[in-house]
């Protein structure tokens, strides 16, 4: 069964008085299913066009902070007690800061893992043949027993 879902590209913004942005992940939330999860990956080189000086590592954390509030639970300190559609909400409300959202999107979907893994692939990665990114594992929690 198709259910309805909602994502929104997640969007590094070196400076953000320039205004310009490389989309480095997707972020997808299907409340049918109670799903709630990001996706992103890294281009440095593409980074560095827009600002040579930004430092790699600093965007990591930021994301590893965002990635940490979509998952929820007290390591996103008060935010990661809210319900999973007010995560979503409380991660896409316009902001001016260096990881900034696009406008929230919606679709239809049997399998929201896989739609996310397609819209990663459509909105994120570069077109063309393939170029060397840094695919960010950004769980707060590297056990992997832990779901």
């Amino acid at each position: 069964m198709r259910e309805l879902f909602e994502y929104a590209m997640i969007r590094i913004v070196p400076r953000v008085e320039r205004g310009e942005f490389v989309n480095v992940g997707v972020m997808l939330y299907c409340q049918r299913s109670r799903y709630l999860d990001l996706r992103c990956r890294l281009d440095e080189g593409r980074l560095g066009v827009l600002d040579p000086y930004l430092d790699p590592a600093v965007v990591v954390a930021h994301l590893a902070a965002f990635r940490a509030v979509c998952c929820g639970g007290e390591q996103a300190g008060p935010a990661g007690r809210l319900t999973a559609g007010e995560r979503f909400r409380w991660l896409t409300a316009p902001r001016s800061t260096v990881v900034q959202t696009s406008p929230v999107h919606t679709g239809l979907t049997g399998d929201p893992a896989a739609e996310l893994d397609r819209l990663v692939a459509l909105l994120v990665d570069p077109p063309g043949p393939p170029v060397p990114s840094l695919d960010l594992d950004l769980d707060p929690d590297p056990d992997p027993a832990t779901p």
